[in-house]
C-alpha cells in the first residue's frame, strides 16, 4: 500500500523504515531537506512541499502526520485538508488532545475527507519490536489502512493468548485496535500514557528508597548496601512488577549504576495531564497518575516555595531547623 508520511523525526523516520521493509511505498515529506533526503536514499519517493507530496499520491490517497502535538499539527492538517479530495484519508499519529480530533474529524467530514488519529507506542524501539497503535476513526477508513497498521504493528509474537479469550476476537493480540469513532485512539493513548507516569513514578520511587536504605537517619543494624543493578535484573526475572520499564530501567542502570548523566528534570508530554482532567471530568479519583503528574512538576524545581512554607511552620510550631543541604 502506498502512505504519505508528513514529519521524519525519530518515530516518523524509523515508520517509514518497517514500512518500506514490508513492501509498502511511501512519499515522505519534512521541514528538513536532509531527512527526506536519507528516507530517499533509502528508496522513500521524497517531496519538498506539502503539495509535492500530494501530488506523488495515487487516489484515494492516504496521508499519516508524525509531528510535535498543537500548533505543528494543526497548521499541517489544515495545510493538507486544502490540498486533499473526497475519499482521502488523513491521520494523526501524533500525541493530540482527543478534543482535537474530534473538531477536525467534523471539519474534514464536510470535505468527505476521512480523518482518524492512532496513538501510537514504541518509541525509538519500535522500528525493530514494532509499534502498539489504538485508533480512532470511521470503520471504513480503518478498514482501508489495515495492512499500514497490521504492519506497523508488533505481531502476536512470543506472547501466549490469554485464557479463555478464542481467535478471531480482533486485531488486538496482533498488536493494533480500532477503539472507536475519532478521538477514541488518542483518548486511550491518553489514558495509557497517564498509566505510564504512575508506573514509573513506583518504579522510581522504589529504586530510591532501596538506594537509601544504607542511610545515616537509619540505625546502624538496619542498614543496607544493595546493588541496584542486580535488584532491577532479578526483578526481571518472573518477578509480579516485572515489564518492559522495568527492562529499561534495568539497562540505565547497569550503563550508570549512579545515573550520574542525569539531572532528574522530567518533563510531561501533556497526556498526563489530559488524563487528570478527564478524571476530573468523569469524576473518576486517580490518586496515582494525579500523583505522578504533580512528581514531574516537583523536579523541576531545586526548591518550591511550598516547601518554603512547609520549613518556616515546622519551625514555628515545633523550632525544627533546616538540615543544611547534602546534610
Amino acid at each position: 500500500m502506498q502512505l504519505g508520511m508528513v514529519g521524519l523525526g525519530r518515530m516518523g523516520a524509523n515508520m517509514v523504515r518497517r514500512l518500506m521493509k514490508a513492501g509498502h511505498g511511501c512519499v515522505v515529506y519534512d521541514a528538513d531537506p536532509e531527512a527526506v533526503r536519507r528516507l530517499s536514499d533509502e528508496g522513500a519517493t521524497g517531496s519538498t512541499s506539502l503539495p509535492d507530496l500530494a501530488a506523488k499520491l495515487a487516489l484515494p490517497r492516504a496521508v499519516w502526520v508524525m509531528v510535535p502535538a498543537g500548533e505543528a499539527t494543526e497548521q499541517t492538517v489544515t495545510a493538507l485538508a486544502k490540498l486533499l479530495s473526497p475519499g482521502d484519508i488523513l491521520v494523526d499519529g501524533g500525541n493530540s488532545h482527543y478534543k482535537d480530533d474530534v473538531r477536525r474529524a467534523a471539519a474534514l467530514a464536510g470535505k468527505e475527507i476521512f480523518y482518524c488519529d492512532a496513538g501510537t507506542s514504541g518509541g525509538v524501539w519500535g522500528i525493530d519490536r514494532g509499534y502498539c497503535l489504538m485508533i480512532g476513526g470511521p470503520k471504513e477508513a480503518v478498514a482501508r489502512l489495515d495492512p499500514v497498521f497490521r504492519t506497523l504493528a508488533p505481531g502476536r509474537g512470543e506472547i501466549p493468548r490469554t485464557p479463555g479469550r478464542k481467535g478471531g476476537q480482533g486485531a488486538a493480540e496482533e498488536g493494533y485496535l480500532h477503539c472507536g469513532p475519532p478521538g477514541a485512539g488518542h483518548f486511550v493513548k491518553m489514558v495509557h500514557n497517564g498509566i505510564e507516569y504512575g508506573l514509573m513514578q513506583a518504579y522510581a520511587e522504589g529504586f530510591d528508597i532501596l538506594r537509601n536504605a544504607g542511610s545515616g537517619e537509619i540505625p546502624p543494624e538496619h542498614r543496607y548496601d544493595l546493588d541496584l543493578r542486580e535488584i532491577a535484573e532479578v526483578w526481571r526475572r518472573g518477578s509480579v512488577v516485572g515489564s518492559w520499564l522495568l527492562d529499561l530501567a534495568a539497562m540505565a542502570l547497569q550503563e550508570d549504576p549512579g545515573l550520574s548523566g542525569y539531572t532528574g528534570f522530567v518533563r510531561d508530554s501533556g497526556e498526563g495531564r489530559w488524563t487528570v482532567q478527564a478524571a476530573v471530568e468523569e469524576s473518576v479519583p486517580a490518586d496515582c497518575i494525579t500523583a505522578a503528574l504533580y512528581a514531574r512538576f516537583r523536579s523541576r524545581e531545586e526548591h518550591t516555595f511550598a516547601e518554603k512554607v512547609l520549613s518556616a511552620m515546622r519551625y514555628k510550631f515545633g523550632g525544627h531547623l533546616e538540615r543544611p543541604a547534602g546534610g
